[in-house]
């Protein structure tokens, strides 16, 4: 699926579709940009993990660490820190598809791997990192 689908941009059909919910996600990230690079780096440095995962919703959401408390910073989502070994461990990857997660996972120097949950289900994304000037 193309992010254009995801974001509900192209729609043709000449009917108002209710904002898709990424677009409110892609708001609150360029916000959430540095930080989350930060932590990203941190993960890595510390040995935790070579492949941090960022938990993006909007409800309650028991998988990782709060890192970014929307409530607390007047945003629409919020963002909690996690790794891959922790996504095997509870189950939400299976160990079996772990080498493929690993082989699609995109360099963490430049994109935030993202595992967004919505009502209708969850996803992985990957967002840039913005390069700051």
């Amino acid at each position: 699926m193309d992010p254009e689908e995801l974001l509900n941009e192209n729609n043709n059909d000449g009917e108002k579709k209710k904002e898709s919910p990424l677009l409110s996600l892609e708001r609150d990230l360029k916000v959430y940009n540095e930080s989350i690079h930060e932590v990203a780096i941190e993960i890595m440095v510390e040995g935790l993990s070579s492949y941090p995962i960022f938990i993006a919703y909007q409800h309650i959401v028991k998988l990782g660490e709060l890192i970014l408390d929307r409530d607390d910073l007047n945003m629409e989502w919020s963002i909690n820190a996690s790794t891959l070994e922790e996504f095997v461990e509870k189950g939400v990857i299976k160990k079996e598809l772990q080498e493929r997660f690993t082989k699609t996972y995109k360099n963490p120097q430049d994109f935030m791997c993202l595992f967004v949950i919505v009502p209708e289900g969850a996803n992985f994304v990957y967002f840039p990192y913005k390069k700051s000037s």
